[in-house]
Protein backbone atom coordinates (compact mmCIF):
# COMPACT_ATOMS: atom_id res chain seq x y z
CA UNK A 1 0.00 0.00 0.00
CA UNK A 2 1.31 3.41 -1.01
CA UNK A 3 -0.18 6.60 0.40
CA UNK A 4 -1.27 9.73 -1.47
CA UNK A 5 2.09 11.46 -0.83
CA UNK A 6 4.09 8.45 -2.02
CA UNK A 7 4.94 7.11 1.47
CA UNK A 8 4.85 3.37 2.18
CA UNK A 9 1.91 2.38 4.38
CA UNK A 10 2.83 -1.30 4.52
CA UNK A 11 0.80 -4.44 3.83
CA UNK A 12 -2.88 -4.26 4.79
CA UNK A 13 -6.22 -5.77 3.88
CA UNK A 14 -8.20 -4.39 0.95
CA UNK A 15 -11.01 -3.34 3.33
CA UNK A 16 -8.60 -1.18 5.39
CA UNK A 17 -7.09 0.25 2.22
CA UNK A 18 -10.56 1.22 0.89
CA UNK A 19 -11.38 2.83 4.24
CA UNK A 20 -8.21 4.96 4.08
CA UNK A 21 -8.99 5.97 0.49
CA UNK A 22 -12.56 7.01 1.39
CA UNK A 23 -11.30 9.05 4.36
CA UNK A 24 -8.93 10.93 2.04
CA UNK A 25 -11.80 11.32 -0.49
CA UNK A 26 -9.61 9.68 -3.18
CA UNK A 27 -9.54 6.42 -5.18
CA UNK A 28 -7.70 3.17 -4.48
CA UNK A 29 -5.89 2.07 -7.65
CA UNK A 30 -3.99 -1.18 -8.24
CA UNK A 31 -0.60 -0.13 -9.63
CA UNK A 32 0.90 -3.63 -9.89
CA UNK A 33 -1.93 -6.20 -9.75
CA UNK A 34 0.30 -9.18 -10.63
CA UNK A 35 2.73 -8.62 -7.74
CA UNK A 36 2.51 -10.70 -4.55
CA UNK A 37 0.89 -8.96 -2.67
CA UNK A 38 -0.70 -6.54 -5.19
CA UNK A 39 0.55 -2.95 -4.94
CA UNK A 40 -2.18 -0.31 -4.48
CA UNK A 41 -1.97 3.45 -4.27
CA UNK A 42 -4.34 6.12 -2.97
CA UNK A 43 -4.67 8.71 -5.75
CA UNK A 44 -7.21 10.80 -7.64
CA UNK A 45 -7.99 8.44 -10.54
CA UNK A 46 -9.18 11.21 -12.90
CA UNK A 47 -5.94 13.12 -12.38
CA UNK A 48 -3.96 9.88 -12.82
CA UNK A 49 -5.61 9.16 -16.19
CA UNK A 50 -5.06 12.76 -17.28
CA UNK A 51 -1.34 12.53 -16.45
CA UNK A 52 -1.01 9.25 -18.38
CA UNK A 53 -2.74 10.75 -21.43
CA UNK A 54 -0.49 13.80 -21.26
CA UNK A 55 2.66 11.66 -21.09
CA UNK A 56 1.50 9.60 -24.09
CA UNK A 57 0.76 12.75 -26.08
CA UNK A 58 4.19 14.16 -25.22
CA UNK A 59 5.89 10.92 -26.32
CA UNK A 60 3.97 10.98 -29.61
CA UNK A 61 5.04 14.56 -30.23
CA UNK A 62 8.71 13.60 -30.05
CA UNK A 63 8.21 10.55 -32.25
CA UNK A 64 8.91 10.96 -35.98
CA UNK A 65 7.15 8.86 -38.57
CA UNK A 66 9.26 7.56 -41.40
CA UNK A 67 7.82 8.13 -44.83
CA UNK A 68 8.68 6.37 -48.08
CA UNK A 69 9.39 8.87 -50.85
CA UNK A 70 9.47 7.68 -54.47
CA UNK A 71 11.91 8.69 -57.20
CA UNK A 72 10.90 7.56 -60.68
CA UNK A 73 13.45 6.92 -63.40
CA UNK A 74 13.23 5.70 -66.98
CA UNK A 75 15.64 3.40 -68.83
CA UNK A 76 16.75 6.12 -71.27
CA UNK A 77 17.56 8.75 -68.63
CA UNK A 78 20.41 11.19 -69.29
CA UNK A 79 23.35 11.76 -66.89
CA UNK A 80 22.16 15.24 -65.84
CA UNK A 81 18.63 14.04 -65.19
CA UNK A 82 20.05 11.16 -63.14
CA UNK A 83 22.11 13.65 -61.10
CA UNK A 84 19.00 15.76 -60.48
CA UNK A 85 17.05 12.72 -59.28
CA UNK A 86 20.00 11.67 -57.09
CA UNK A 87 20.06 15.12 -55.46
CA UNK A 88 16.31 14.89 -54.87
CA UNK A 89 16.76 11.47 -53.24
CA UNK A 90 19.66 12.85 -51.16
CA UNK A 91 17.33 15.53 -49.72
CA UNK A 92 14.75 12.89 -48.79
CA UNK A 93 17.40 10.70 -47.15
CA UNK A 94 18.92 13.53 -45.09
CA UNK A 95 15.42 14.35 -43.75
CA UNK A 96 15.23 10.74 -42.48
CA UNK A 97 12.84 9.28 -45.06
CA UNK A 98 13.27 6.06 -46.99
CA UNK A 99 13.50 6.30 -50.79
CA UNK A 100 11.86 3.95 -53.25
CA UNK A 101 13.64 4.14 -56.61
CA UNK A 102 11.39 2.95 -59.43
CA UNK A 103 12.58 2.36 -62.98
CA UNK A 104 9.51 2.13 -65.22
CA UNK A 105 9.55 0.27 -68.54
CA UNK A 106 7.16 1.08 -71.37
CA UNK A 107 6.71 -0.89 -74.60
CA UNK A 108 9.97 -2.05 -76.21
CA UNK A 109 12.02 -0.89 -73.20
CA UNK A 110 11.29 -4.29 -71.62
CA UNK A 111 13.89 -5.80 -73.99
CA UNK A 112 16.71 -3.87 -72.26
CA UNK A 113 16.14 -4.81 -68.63
CA UNK A 114 19.75 -5.94 -68.08
CA UNK A 115 21.13 -2.49 -69.05
CA UNK A 116 18.66 -0.82 -66.70
CA UNK A 117 20.16 -2.57 -63.68
CA UNK A 118 23.35 -0.60 -64.38
CA UNK A 119 21.36 2.65 -64.13
CA UNK A 120 20.15 1.71 -60.66
CA UNK A 121 23.66 0.67 -59.65
CA UNK A 122 25.11 4.02 -60.77
CA UNK A 123 22.25 5.80 -58.94
CA UNK A 124 23.20 3.87 -55.83
CA UNK A 125 26.90 4.79 -56.26
CA UNK A 126 25.99 8.49 -56.41
CA UNK A 127 24.30 8.19 -53.02
CA UNK A 128 26.67 5.73 -51.32
CA UNK A 129 27.94 8.43 -48.91
CA UNK A 130 24.45 9.01 -47.40
CA UNK A 131 22.45 5.89 -48.32
CA UNK A 132 22.50 2.15 -47.93
CA UNK A 133 20.47 -0.31 -50.04
CA UNK A 134 17.57 -1.87 -48.09
CA UNK A 135 16.24 -4.00 -50.93
CA UNK A 136 18.28 -4.79 -54.00
CA UNK A 137 16.82 -3.98 -57.46
CA UNK A 138 13.99 -6.38 -58.29
CA UNK A 139 11.52 -6.65 -61.15
CA UNK A 140 7.90 -6.06 -60.17
CA UNK A 141 5.70 -6.21 -63.24
CA UNK A 142 6.80 -3.53 -65.71
CA UNK A 143 9.10 -1.77 -63.27
CA UNK A 144 12.32 -2.41 -61.37
CA UNK A 145 12.20 -1.33 -57.72
CA UNK A 146 14.98 -0.64 -55.20
CA UNK A 147 14.73 0.75 -51.64
CA UNK A 148 17.32 3.03 -50.02
CA UNK A 149 17.56 4.24 -46.44
CA UNK A 150 19.79 6.67 -44.59
CA UNK A 151 23.22 5.43 -43.56
CA UNK A 152 23.63 5.42 -39.77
Amino acid sequence: MIGQDGEQLGIMSSRDAMKLAREADLDLVKIAPTAKPPVCKIIDYGKYRYELARKEKEAKKKQRTMEVKEVRLSPNIDKNDLNTKANQARKFLTKGDKVKVTLRFRGREMAHVNYSKQILDSFCEMLEDVAVVDKKPKMEGRSMVMFLSEKR
